[in-house]
């Protein structure tokens, strides 16, 4: 048995204990196991433990769900990676608040060359499922990963565009692989496992509770190189998604729309508030991210032009100088 992977998901049980504690549990007591082996004491001189966290730790009774869940995943084939894991997505891995564990059960490099996130409304127009499709086939040309939140609308829009052209796309779930949500996306889950993956912060019996959606858009956001909001109202997630991906310094893009349109207010706020780049093709996106088309190295590189062609002898001297 694993036993830094066990003690590793039995803090992710903690009450009250998030990815930043849970960081400052690790780092201060020097290891995921050696904090179920620390005092009293000890504990409470960690940021942000008090005597309630402390005392939870101290029961140890999060170690029995921690090898329930082990057994889970095992069983199941199911890849467990710690934030210190050399497969953990190091575009996520920066920033303080990613999850010390996520579960990935899929065939794709979760560290691709070109990520590129796509979020949007629940209930889009036919234009905004036009574009979204019409994008998505574009980005096939530069070899990128999609990823997206498995939600109704243009999350699952962009998914099943990437399975008809065969592009490699990843779904963030806000809950735990024990389940599909919503169920009727079940069938283009099990088909993203082998032309992408599934990818979570949650333990299995995990249910798809409203607090853990715009906690899932921050793995979004922070995994992706460039994040493309197709269509959303003025507030939602995809709104918050965007904010995320602008701390994040992402390069973030928004598809236009009609001005009295409901669900393009989010994109054309983005876009004028300097928030978003305007894009209307997959090539736009790529002409801002310096992408060629058929290479999967991210930028164009720099040719220096030749300088100094025909140089006398004198200037071939002061040139060698």
């Amino acid at each position: 048995m694993n036993l830094e992977l066990l003690h590793t998901i039995a803090i992710t049980k903690i009450p009250k204990v998030g990815a930043v504690t849970a960081k400052n549990l690790i780092s201060y007591c020097g290891s995921a196991e050696k904090v179920f082996k620390a005092s009293k004491q000890q504990l409470l001189k960690v940021p942000r433990i008090g005597e309630k966290i402390a005392t939870d730790i101290l029961k140890k009774d999060v170690l029995n769900e921690a090898e329930k869940e082990l057994k889970y995943i095992e069983k199941h084939k199911i890849n467990a990676l710690t934030f210190t894991n050399n497969n953990y997505p190091v575009r996520l891995k920066q920033y303080n608040d990613c999850p010390i564990i996520l579960y990935y059960k899929g065939t794709s490099d979760l560290n691709h060359n070109r990520i590129v996130g796509i979020v949007g409304t629940r209930k889009p127009s036919v234009y905004g499922k036009s574009k979204c499709e019409e994008i998505v086939a574009g980005l096939k040309d530069y070899n990128v990963l999609v990823i997206s939140g498995l939600a109704y609308g243009i999350d699952i829009t962009a998914h099943k565009k990437c399975l008809e052209e065969k592009i490699e796309t990843v779904g963030v779930m806000g809950h735990g692989m024990g389940r599909i949500y919503p169920p009727r996306h079940r069938a283009t889950a099990v088909l993203m496992t082998k032309c992408g993956g599934l990818l979570t912060e949650y333990t299995s019996a995990v249910g798809p509770d409203r607090m853990h959606f715009p906690m899932r858009n921050r793995i979004i956001a922070g995994m992706c190189d460039a994040l493309l909001v197709v269509e959303t109202a003025r507030k939602g997630g995809s709104m918050i998604t965007a904010e995320i991906g602008n701390n994040y310094n992402k390069d973030v893009f928004a598809v236009p729309g009609r001005p009295k349109d409901e669900n393009s207010k989010g994109c054309n706020f983005l876009i004028k508030a300097h928030k978003a780049a305007l894009v209307e093709t997959a090539a736009d996106i790529a002409y801002n991210m310096s992408w060629e088309v058929g290479t999967t190295s991210g930028k164009k590189k720099n040719i220096q032009k030749q300088l100094f062609v025909d140089l006398s002898f004198e200037e071939k001297i002061i040139i060698e100088l």
